[in-house]
């Protein structure tokens, strides 16, 4: 049954459409400020890296507008000058790109798509495929990434500090490293655009809606930024940016750990007896995050033009990222078959014809206490140097020279406590003091739950491990990732322009890209001082207790863990196999030569062309033996290389009027994750091989051996492309597009169990149990990722802006944008093919709508996003990363300003209110990953986490002269 909610909005949507569709060609008559849209535009060549397409800076620009509208005109027009398919965000002045992160802006383009990660929009899916898949751009050259793969995340670059961002959808010969679904180009500005110093300061406070939840955490900041633009003389100007992030952030949240119904004469642990069949919620956790982040980034931009033959630019960038992330709550398990657990007073409700516990008391609990705190630091270095020199009209050399650096380091710190002191680790199972909790999961929102101890009592909570069945081993952990990337490249290419021919431009060149990441995970458990003996918390190290409220839990004792850890805890190194399978470097030389023919003939415009690609690869590791003890670790370096033919077209042929058909054709690739790359193996042997009945006879070969690890020699994804799209391009600020793709994707990386020869590695001392005579053979098994089956993905989009005064001149100064992707996909990635395995990323529907109002100096504007459920990538358990499967995500956002007109004293200055997250929607998941994890009897899922982040709100000024 569709929900009411997705009637509303796909009738919403076909309304939408079918008003502008209905409208009379003459109502929408070519705006005459536009260029004609039937003939060539300057900047119809593609960008080279450091000299991206002008943006719509300069002010005898022909569109004469300010604000939202002058964003939405200058996206158009990068659109519809560009020969291939693509979307473009634009600022709407200096320093104000429409949104506070470039994530929030790219995500409502049409075909792209979010993931919040605490509550922020971080990174991006481009047409239903992950992160992995996209390639990142600043001003044409590829950006490292600090995670464990290439995917870049956009809260590291400053809105305030781009011009613009353009997101090619098809390819283009001229951009090397382009990718499978998509490459997004981050632009700053060019001085020479300017034709005035120009300088924008833009100061805002920002305060987080959901309140302090943790005592020693702030919740207001605010934001600055200041830019200086200035051409020093015709042939040279300069930019100069610096713009600085002091940003609170928090969530509320709960997870839910598993369902179960118990069985085999446990049910008398569970009252009343008409409850005993019921699916109970088996254990859960309760947390409040507090977040600061703060980020000092800065620009500097030399342009430098003495001659039409000599054109040179220089392009720095610099930001420093820090967060400190708070947390405080509890988590428990409540489950029948820990040992003197009860349910009671159980009321049960039918959900999707299942019968859940949702009201009841569980008896015989000791909840884990948390106090956590965690660091991330990063570091981004960009450099880049363009130069242009014409030898003649017709025939120019073009050299980039770039580098980029990111650098991070973090430090989880996770601490346990509970109720009750003190007693050492050794008795701590025996002493543990036990509650009853209630809990109530009637509603959509938190689930509720009350205990009967103060958690918050100094004088009973005490530090110490309080996991059921035998603890956890250790009193807390601290682990620090240390990931570092560096990107060289150099590109050198030809231009050639002939004189009256249908052959507009010809380009060859040839791009060199270094990329270098290494990864390693520092581990210590944390062991209480004095035998693990439990103890109090001084008062000077504690302050105001954390409410757990929102889930009606109460307070909980807080820590000032960063001045109480080195009084409390020993630091216990840990080097298990996973520690050292956490370690790995990637090298990677990657060598393009590209060719691409640029052609106009009559009302066809389009450039063709292809890239001979040459990939080597490198990848250190370790053989990670902890069969036997001593455990032994053995570097090696193992790789590959490959070659790679990559053909693209991209055409238009302009109807007239404004109407414009596009098609593209192309075969694009993504290099593997780098994580996915590692040299790491670690071997395991099964010394019980002969324990089953029948048991082994002399002669008899048994396979003992298995192992898990990277894979070095992964190739990439491959795929064949195409794109068909219809454009009618109306006015300035007014558009309407219909774009279908299609892409039949060769192979698709996924962890497949394969054979493997162990033939070199020593036979444990364990093997003793494997019975004479009975042959252990070499090969064994090993799980790891690797190049499989691959399939299709396709989708349509529907996208368009309108000027409503276009309607009637009452809505003169209203206007609305929007769009809705449709995408699907039969990739299944598995070797099980009775198993249905999503993709990371594809989410079905996307949908984005905006409306706008824009007049007298007023600016107002209202916007609604949508994202359909989803597999995502996260941060699981002792900082791994891993999937779970997101449910239907949106977000509402409003703001409201005013900019004074230029006949007032106060010309330049505006005023702008912002408030992100207005409805406080809810971050959610199910338990359990593709069509595992427990469900109702009607097939329906169980959430998992469910978490509020608040509203955002952002006043400040902006000031231009």
């Amino acid at each position: 049954m569709i929900s009411s909610t997705l009637k509303a909005r796909r009738a919403f949507l076909l309304a939408g459409t079918s008003l502008l569709l209905a409208v009379s060609s003459e109502a929408f008559a070519q705006d005459t400020t536009q260029p004609p849209t039937d003939q060539p535009q300057p900047g119809d060549t593609a960008p080279t890296p450091g000299n991206p397409e002008p943006t719509d800076q300069s002010s005898d620009q022909a569109i004469i507008v300010t604000g939202i509208r002058r964003g939405i005109a200058s996206s158009i027009d990068t659109k519809r000058r560009e020969q291939g398919i693509v979307e473009a965000v634009s600022a709407e002045d200096i320093g104000k790109l429409p949104d506070i992160s470039i994530a929030e802006s790219i995500a409502r383009l049409p075909g792209l798509a979010a993931q919040r990660v605490n509550g922020r929009a971080q990174v991006i899916s481009i047409r239903g495929l992950a992160p992995d898949f996209t390639t990142t751009l600043l001003n044409g050259r590829q950006q490292a990434s600090s995670g464990d793969n290439r995917a870049v995340e956009f809260d590291q670059y400053p809105s305030e500090l781009l011009a613009s961002v353009v997101i090619y959808k098809t390819p283009d010969a001229n951009i090397a490293g382009f990718g499978l679904s998509g490459t997004a180009d981050l632009r700053t500005v060019r001085p020479l655009n300017f034709k005035e110093r120009t300088v924008a300061v833009n100061v805002r406070g920002e305060l987080n809606g959901g309140g302090k939840l943790n005592d020693d955490v702030k919740n207001w900041g605010g934001r600055a930024s200041v830019s200086y633009i200035d051409k020093i003389t015709p042939e040279f100007g300069i930019a100069l940016g610096v713009a600085y992030l002091d940003s609170p952030s928090s969530n509320r949240h709960t997870k839910a750990y598993n369902y179960e119904t118990f069985c085999c004469g446990i049910e008398a642990n569970i009252s009343p007896a008409d409850a005993q069949d019921a699916t109970f919620l088996t254990g859960q956790e309760v947390f409040a995050y507090s977040r600061n982040n703060k980020r000092l980034a800065a620009i500097g931009i030399a342009e430098w033009e003495p001659s039409d033959r000599v054109h040179t630019i220089l392009d720095l960038y610099y930001s420093r990222f820090k967060q400190r992330e708070t947390m405080r709550g509890a988590q428990w398990f409540s489950n029948v078959w820990a040992d003197s657990q009860t349910f009671t007073g159980v009321t049960t409700q039918d959900v999707g014809g299942t019968e859940l516990a949702v009201t009841g008391t569980a008896n015989g609990v000791a909840p884990q206490l948390r106090n956590d705190y965690n660091k991330r630091d990063d570091w981004l270095f960009a450099a880049g140097l363009n130069n242009e020199f014409k030898f003649s009209d017709q025939l120019s050399l073009i050299t980039d020279l770039s580098y980029s650096r990111n650098r991070r380091v973090e430090t989880v710190t996770e601490t346990y406590a509970g109720y009750g002191c003190c007693v050492t680790a050794a008795d701590q199972n025996a002493n543990r003091v036990f509650d009853s909790i209630s809990w109530d999961i009637t509603g959509d929102a938190f689930p509720q739950y009350s205990t009967g101890l103060d958690y918050a009592d100094a004088s009973q909570v005490s530090l110490g491990d309080r996991a059921p069945w035998g603890g956890w081993g250790h009193d807390g952990l601290f682990k620090s990732p240390h990931v570092k990337e560096q990107i060289y490249a150099a590109d050198a290419g030809l231009r050639y322009q002939p004189m009256n021919s249908v052959i507009e431009a010809i380009d060859l060149g040839v791009n060199f890209t270094r990329r270098d990441k290494k990864k390693r995970v520092d581990e210590w458990d944390l062991m209480l001082k004095n035998d693990r003996l439990q103890t109090l918390v001084d008062s000077g190290d504690l302050v105001d207790p954390t409410s757990l409220d929102f889930a009606g839990l109460g307070n909980v004792l807080s820590v000032d863990l960063p001045s109480a850890l080195d009084r409390y805890y020993d630091f216990v190194e840990l080097e298990d196999a996973n520690h050292f399978d956490k370690a790995w470097r990637i090298k990677e030389d990657v060598t393009t030569f590209k060719v691409r023919l640029q052609f106009a003939s009559g009302d066809l415009h389009g450039n063709m062309g292809f890239q001979v690609v040459n990939q080597k690869q490198e990848s250190t590791g370790s053989r990670i033996n902890f069969i036997d003890s001593p455990a032994t670790i053995e570097m090696v370096k193992e790789g590959t290389s490959y070659w790679d033919f990559l053909p693209s077209l991209n055409a238009y042929y302009d109807i007239g009027g404004g109407h414009r058909i596009r098609f593209a054709a192309s075969k694009v690739l993504a290099r593997p994750r780098m994580d996915d790359m590692r040299a790491n193996l670690t071997p395991g042997f099964n010394s019980s091989v002969c324990g089953g009945s029948p048991p082994c006879v002399p002669g008899q070969t048994v396979n003992p051996w298995s192992a898990s690890g990277g894979n070095p020699d992964l190739q990439p994804w491959r795929a064949w492309a195409a794109d068909l799209a219809y454009e009618w391009y109306i006015g300035p600020a007014s558009y309407i597009s219909v774009a279908a793709f299609y892409k039949k994707l060769d192979n698709y990386i996924f962890t497949r169990v394969m054979p493997f020869d162990f033939t070199g590695f020593p036979l444990p001392s364990t093997a003793a149990n494997i019975p004479a005579g009975v042959i252990v053979s070499p090969i064994g098994t090993v799980t790891m990722p690797d190049n499989g089956p691959g399939g299709d993905l396709q989708g349509v989009e529907v996208s368009g802006a309108l000027e409503l005064k276009r309607l009637t001149s009452l809505l003169d100064g209203f206007g609305v944008i929007g769009s809705w992707s449709k995408t699907t996909s039969n990739l299944n990635p598995t070797d099980n093919s009775g198993e249905k395995v999503r993709i990371p990323g594809l989410s079905g529907t996307v949908f984005n709508m905006s409306g706008y109002y824009e007049k007298y100096g007023f600016q107002a504007r209202l916007s609604y996003r949508y994202r359909s459920p989803y597999k995502g990538e996260v941060v699981q358990l002792f900082t791994n990363r891993g999937f779970t499967q997101i449910l239907a995500d949106k977000q509402v956002d409003a703001q409201i300003g005013y900019t004074f007109p230029d006949t007032s004293s106060l010309k330049g200055l505006g005023a702008l209110l912002q408030v992100y997250n207005l409805t406080n929607s809810p971050y959610r998941t199910r338990i359990g990953l593709d069509q595992g994890g427990p469900t109702t009897a009607d097939g329906g899922t169980f959430i998992e986490t469910y978490e509020k982040y608040g509203r955002q709100y952002l006043l400040g000024f902006n000031y231009k002269f």
